[in-house]
């Protein structure tokens, strides 16, 4: 008989002391973007114990898992990330990270035990499962590099449509938030390096000073988002470093400028290189100095497919009730789930991680207090697990 999308999430809330303790397992032990050889050694154990297929080392330290059904079907694949971010924890909890520096702040410990769940429950429901799922394990999100390389490595052969998710802490748990088409901007990086000539700060008219033209520069770019991309179009460039120098009393020969620059629009994306570089080169030049951009390509605009994503708010309403569905609000921030968008048809939705539904409202992303509400993984498991087997067997 077949499973449906209520036995999901029964069973997953018999294994929800199992998700949360190797969530915690996994948060006291997080590792960073192209590091995570540790956490890919405990979920490559777990899978290899449901009977999943597993290629190792893939795109990195990924994971690929398939696991066949008993029925000719199609092939699904579920994603969830692995890696931690920089930053020190400040949570004071029992299974905080034990390494300086490092913590799970974005909440990839909690999906990567999610879709352990979920590998859990689909090998559960494989004598009646169609088709095949295909599990990734990814690393280097957070750098926006690891769903590319992953995609290298054969990640999408044969995949009929992919699923993800993202935990929010700022929606209380036992909600979700989805919509189709674009739902997060794209993301890239850029590196401006400004040459001039150093010297002694009393004598400016005897130097290029990279530090005025810097300051030009980064106010110069902001011209870009109101003067030369329609009003219609949000464009956000942001730089977040400027390095110049290190006394108070010497010019500088040289400054480096670290930034992003995101949009919603990918005909607005490819144009956005040439005109960073013209403002960086010509200011720059205005300043007796040289400005070189270097632009680097990390996740396009994530667009949720419209097909997809109705078969996911069908699978959400059975397991949370259409009153615990919200529409996804438009983010600038990235998510390189999109790489796997722009391949093939799927969906990607925020999961409800916050306090419950009144409460106070939590940490969100990134924050080094950031502690979400385990409540949400059993959710997380079975919405991933329902979705893949209804998919497939199409």
């Amino acid at each position: 008989m077949m499973w449906t999308s209520n036995d999901f999430l029964r069973e997953a809330s018999g294994i929800e002391q199992g998700l949360v303790a190797f969530r915690r397992e996994l948060h006291t032990y997080p590792e960073l973007s192209f590091h995570e050889s540790e956490t890919a050694g405990r979920v490559t154990e777990k899978l290899r114990m449901l009977g999943y297929t597993v290629r190792t080392g893939m795109g990195g330290h990924g994971i690929i898992a398939d696991l066949a059904g008993a029925h000719p079907g199609r092939k699904i694949a579920l994603r969830a990330d692995m890696d931690a971010l920089p930053i020190e924890e400040e949570t004071g909890l029992a299974f905080a990270s034990v390494r300086p520096g490092v913590m799970h702040a974005c909440g990839h410990d909690a999906h990567t035990s999610m879709l352990v769940g979920a590998a859990s429950l689909l090998a559960q429901a494989q004598p009646t499962l169609a088709g095949s799922v295909r599990l990734l394990f990814q690393c280097a999100e957070e750098v926006g590099m690891g769903a590319q390389l992953l995609i290298d490595d054969g990640a999408l052969d044969g995949v009929d449509e992919i699923y993800g998710l993202h935990n929010l802490p700022t929606l209380y748990a036992g909600a979700i938030g989805v919509s189709a088409g674009p739902m997060m901007g794209s993301s890239d990086l850029i590196v401006i390096e400004i040459e001039g000539q150093g010297g002694h700060g009393a004598m400016p008219d005897q130097c290029v000073d990279p530090i005025v033209a810097g300051t030009a520069i980064v106010s110069a770019l902001q011209s870009i988002v109101s003067r030369e991309v329609s009003p219609f179009e949000p464009v956000v460039v942001t730089i977040g470093s400027f390095v110049a120098g290190n006394a108070g009393n010497v010019i500088p020969g040289r400054a480096e400028l670290k930034g992003t620059v995101r949009t919603f629009s990918p005909s607005v994306r490819k144009q956005l290189p040439e005109q960073l570089r013209r403002i960086v080169s010509e200011v720059a030049r205005a300043h007796r100095c040289e400005g070189t951009l270097h632009f680097m390509e990390r996740a396009p605009v994530l667009v949720n497919d419209p097909a997809s994503t109705h078969e996911l708010t069908i699978v959400a309403d059975e397991i949370l009730g259409q009153h615990n569905r919200r529409a996804a609000e438009a983010t600038m921030i990235g998510e390189d789930f999109a790489c796997y968008l722009e391949r093939i048809p799927g969906s990607f939705f925020w999961l409800g991680s916050g306090p419950e539904h009144g409460a106070e409202q939590a940490y969100g992303l990134h924050h080094p207090k950031l502690n979400i509400n385990e409540a949400c993984l059993p959710v997380g498991a079975a919405i991933l697990a329902a979705i893949a087997y209804k998919r497939a067997r199409l």
